[in-house]
């Protein structure tokens, strides 16, 4: 018994100590995190959270205004007039519009680049990776401006092209708007997706690229069967962060309603809010980013979804 007594004490010793160990290096971790931590409640949950508080309020003027709103609960009232709102409507769907098409065009192209780039004969690496990536690293509004001067009816070296060909070109008429801000985005975008699938590419070993060579395969083969679907988390990750952009599209758009007056206030989800910032009704403006959020929240978590069950039927 006593010798039992005595192995029974000695397997809990170290059991113990390692007990004590983990607490430790957990407290040390949470000690680390909690900077984070603390930036990550200031900075995000609690704006979102007044955000979502605030929507639920609605200001009300008696009179001729001249006087302090009131504030009162009106629960989804707000929520109701954006979604009824056919300014706000327009925008929403405008926005996913031009995510629709411009998008898998701006991923299409940046995955083209990647891959050339990539290919074992191409001269010049480093000068055209700089030169993809270069619209990218210029500050959006300075590209922005860039192609406002280019589309402007007045100074647009495109337009008068066009007058000099005997046909009339006005790249800031209504049905045009759409695609010059979706050429814009391309513009400004594909650089640093492509950067995102050339690194991934990299990634991929140089035996399977000689050994399907080896076996006859041609470059194109190579890269819709090998290079393609290996990269493909790197083209979802990028998917997402383009729907995401996409929904927050504001730059663009503002600056070039400097030369297209023609481009409504609620052009965007985004301007719509602003325009309600402006004119002083913080709840209203609240619920329209809120719904905006969610959008964006079920697009891109419904992306990753279908991707998913898809890589899983494969």
């Amino acid at each position: 018994m006593t010798t039992y007594a005595h192995r029974v004490k000695a397997a809990g010793a170290p059991g113990g100590r390692t007990s004590r160990h983990t607490r430790r290096r957990a407290r040390t971790a949470l000690l680390f995190l909690a900077p984070f931590a603390a930036l990550f409640l200031c900075m995000y949950l609690a704006p979102i959270a007044y955000t979502l508080h605030q929507s639920l309020f609605q200001q009300e003027r008696d009179g001729l205004g001249l006087a302090e709103p009131t504030t009162t609960f009106s629960g989804l009232a707000n929520y109701a007039q954006a979604l009824g709102d056919a300014g706000f409507r327009d925008s929403l769907i405008r926005v996913l519009l031009i995510g629709a098409v411009q998008v898998p065009l701006m991923l299409g192209t940046a995955l083209g680049l990647a891959l050339l780039l990539d290919a074992r004969r191409t001269m010049f690496k480093r000068f055209f990776r700089l030169a993809y990536f270069l619209p990218y690293a210029l500050p959006g509004v300075i590209g922005a401006l860039m192609w406002s001067y280019l589309v402007s009816p007045e100074l647009s070296p495109i337009t008068a092209l066009a007058d000099g060909l005997g046909f009339r070109l006005d790249l800031t008429a209504d049905g045009l708007l759409g695609p010059v801000v979706g050429n814009m985005l391309t513009w400004g975008w594909t650089g640093y997706n492509m950067l995102i699938i050339y690194a991934a590419l990299q990634a991929i070993p140089a035996e399977l690229s000689e050994a399907a060579r080896m076996d006859g395969c041609s470059a194109f083969g190579i890269a819709w069967r090998i290079k393609i679907p290996m990269v493909r988390p790197a083209l979802v990750l990028t998917t997402v962060f383009s729907i995401i952009g996409t929904a927050q599209l504001y730059n663009e758009p503002a600056i070039l309603r400097t030369v297209a007056p023609n481009l409504s206030s609620d052009y965007t989800p985004i301007f719509a809010a602003y325009s309600a910032v402006n004119s002083g009704n913080f709840p209203y403006a609240a619920a329209q980013s809120v719904i905006l959020a969610l959008l964006t929240l079920v697009l891109s978590f419904g992306f990753l979804k279908l991707v998913q069950r898809k890589g899983a039927d494969l």
